[in-house]
């Protein structure tokens, strides 16, 4: 990744270099500039984050399984975790799925029917039954589930059924029954796959939302739609699909039993390969569960045991590597170990690349001739495709009540913003439940069990006319070691106001830090390679004429800020499409970038707090834009807040941040509510365009608390007003 953040730490240096101008020495430490310490290689230390976290996982996959019983008594929880991170807990309603055969095809011996059936109201599943043209007793069946290819023209999409109908044709032609169905996006109806890789819906993470749920719920109600034929035996399913299909196979699997043998093909590989070696950046949205318990995909593996299992991949596969692969393979099958049902797991590798190959498909239809005919027959037959696209095209207009397109928007419930409690008591109630389950759905990717110590480092002090600025550097998270900038005027300050009046946190996000910085803007092209300003430097880009005057006017004040992880000195770089793939990373560790920015304001709050113990100091907590949300979350946990100042905060989570599930649990009204209640003083400057979304919650506030200046709710400022 290429490095942008030389400019921010330029600007850090300047700040401390133009500020103190004749330097005196302090504090057990030579005064002077910060050194480059201040400024990291935020690349590096991302990469060794990945990393940490992991091995983490990985460590972790089978922790506390030794035995067959420990396993039983762990899949029962397993399994309602998987539901939950595909969006799937509650399970939807088995409403009827109203089916409809728009036609049929017979030629060498098989009988195609296209049809459509609704998983929920509206949500229309597109496919294509394949069967033996004379079905005289119920036969096996498969489901195959498609992946990402693409058969489209003049605008009309034929759905990825017709990419992959020679499989059907195939399972047809050797006494099987197999449903072929589209996947919501590359379908008949095109829905989508790609909101946070392509599109930038990171409020799909708020949600809790992925295109796997919607992929892993089509393929339980299609094996309703199986057994609701005659011509099934229900009691011989079996799944299999390549890459995407691959993917949906799993998830399948591991959730519905009546599936009695797997081949998932080029569908899976290790968090390793996904986090570290970057094979998230091949990979749409369809291919993860939100991963909210920090699963490793051997956990999704050892799901389906000890029912027939082939992991099937080829060796040259870029976006499920060999080694990924097999590290798949070998730990799930300590689980198969266990059930004395190692014959039930298999591992096939063929030679070539990320593509549907014979080699592939072979091993396939032996392993379920195997499992679900008793047939260990050689295979003569190759699987080709016998019909044109447009042959097996299911609509001749597509429906007007589809809910394909915009399934994300309703898939996975979310809390009403409106819903707030009546009284206060009826508040305190429902905090108790909203902290749980931001504790558990939310931040569960926080590190665990008692906080690490802070290791405070003084990096830097200097004076100038009274007024002191300390940098402080403190352990947020391995291996984030962030600044703190900390301005006081102690010399100003009478004995009693030195143990501190009012102490300020103002967290900083990206536009934050630039209007935090700027004033340094005009010195730091000037800094020679060792770091120091010429004497002649202009006095007039001096920093922080306000807050100077500010501390002078009321002595006993300290004003601290925070540029957390990727922010400042901490950047990495700006490449969009790597900042995107980035956070997607996070979401795959059972995190969010924004829910590790909460975590780092509350270890900077803790840091300050030891910097500045001052017990009797009234301590407020700001930020604005992104930085507001932060700011809100981060003071639900933490003590001593005694006041919330947050500007520009939207009035919806969708707006405002990403953090895994939160629209689950809770909504920004709700929040505010916490927290006004726990500080008792909150002041927002509302987001733009949001002031009328903010009155239910005031009037609320005016039934809860009687003293009505608790919470204060302020426009936004017009576009021609100063920022506060």
């Amino acid at each position: 990744m290429i490095d942008f953040s030389l400019g921010y730490r330029c600007v850090v240096l300047a700040f401390v270099v133009v500020f103190c101008g004749t330097v005196q020495a302090e504090e057990a430490k030579s005064a002077g500039p910060p050194d480059s310490s201040i400024a990291v290689d935020g690349d590096a230390l991302l990469a060794e984050y990945f990393q940490r976290q992991t091995a983490q996982l990985a460590g972790d996959v089978f922790a506390g399984v030794e035995t067959l019983e420990d396993w039983q008594q762990q899949r029962a929880r397993r399994h309602a975790e998987l539901r939950e991170m595909l969006g799937l807990d509650p399970l939807p309603a088995k409403t009827p799925l109203e089916s409809v055969v728009t036609g049929q095809l017979d030629r060498e011996g098989i009988t195609v029917e296209r049809l459509h059936f609704q998983s929920m109201p509206g949500l229309y599943v597109t496919g294509t039954l394949f069967r033996p043209q004379e079905v005289r007793q119920p036969l096996p069946a498969v489901l195959y589930v498609c992946g990402h290819g693409r058969v489209k023209a003049d605008g009309i999409s034929y759905g990825n059924k017709a990419s992959y109908q020679h499989h059907g044709a195939w399972f047809a032609k050797h006494g099987y029954v197999c449903l072929m169905i589209d996947t919501i996006q590359l379908g008949e109806i095109e829905g989508h796959h790609h909101g946070t890789h392509r599109y930038g819906w990171w409020w799909w993470n708020n949600r809790g939302y992925t295109p796997a749920g919607v992929e892993a719920w089509n393929s339980i109600r299609a094996i309703d739609y199986l057994q609701s034929r005659s011509e099934v035996d229900g009691q011989r399913i079996g799944i299999t699909g390549r890459s995407g299909g691959g993917a949906y196979s799993w998830w399948a699997a591991a959730l519905d039993e009546r599936i009695k043998a797997a081949v998932p093909v080029a569908g899976i590989t290790s968090m390793q390969n996904h986090v570290v070696d970057g094979c998230i950046e091949g990979h749409c949205d369809c291919m993860f569960m939100v991963n909210t318990y920090r699963w490793d995909f051997p956990l999704l593996a050892a799901m389906v045991a000890p029912r027939p299992l082939l992991i099937s991949n080829s060796d040259k596969d870029r976006i499920f590597p060999l080694d990924g692969v097999v590290d798949v393979y070998q730990k799930v099958q300590k689980i198969y170990r266990l059930y004395d049902a190692e014959d039930q797991l298999g591992l096939n590798i063929t030679e070539g690349p990320h593509k549907d190959t014979q080699e592939l498909r072979v091993p396939a239809f032996r392993w379920l001739n195997r499992f679900l005919k008793a047939d260990d027959a050689l295979i003569r037959q190759p699987a080709e495709k016998l019909f044109a696209p447009e042959e097996l095209r299911v609509f001749a207009s597509l429906p007007e009540d589809e809910r394909v397109t915009t399934i994300h928007e309703s898939f996975v419930p979310a809390v009403s913003a409106e819903a707030l409690p009546e009284t206060h008591a009826a508040l305190q109630t429902a905090a108790a439940t909203w902290m749980e389950g931001l504790r558990t759905k939310a931040f569960a990717g926080w590190p665990n069990g008692e906080m690490p110590s802070l290791d405070i480092e003084l990096l830097g002090s200097v004076r100038r006319e009274g007024v002191r600025l300390r940098v402080v550097r403190f352990l947020s998270q391995e291996p984030f070691q962030l600044p703190l900038f900390i301005l006081d005027a102690p010399e100003a300050a009478s004995t009693d106001a030195a143990a501190g009046n009012e102490v300020t946190l103002t967290v900083l996000d990206d536009a934050g830090w630039e209007a935090f910085a700027p004033w340094a803007s005009s010195v730091w092209p000037a800094l020679n390679g060792e770091g120091n300003v010429p004497a002649a430097a202009s006095d007039e880009a001096k920093p922080g004429a306000e807050w100077v005057a500010r501390l002078r006017e009321t002595p006993g004040q300290t004003l601290a800020w925070l540029p957390p992880r990727g922010v400042g000195p901490s950047s990495w770089t700006e490449d969009k499409r790597e900042r995107t793939h980035i956070r997607r990373r996070f979401m795959l560790l059972g995190q969010t970038l924004d829910g590790m920015r909460v975590w780092d304001v509350r270890r900077a709050w803790q840091a300050l707090s030891e910097v500045v113990p001052a017990p009797s100091a009234k301590r407020t907590l700001a930020g604005e834009g992104k930085a507001a949300g932060w700011a809100l979350l981060a003071s639900l946990f933490e003590p001593a807040v005694d006041e919330l100042v947050l500007e520009g905060l939207p009035a919806r989570n969708r707006d405002a941040y990403s953090i895994l599930n939160i629209s689950r649990v809770v909504e920004i009204p709700q929040l505010v509510a916490m927290a006004t209640d726990r500080t008792g003083r909150v002041r927002v400057q509302v987001a733009p365009g949001s002031r009328e979304a903010w009155e239910p919650v005031q009037a609320a506030g005016q039934r809860w608390w009687s003293d009505g200046s608790r919470l204060e709710v302020l426009p936004a400022p017009s576009a021609s007003s100063p920022s506060p």
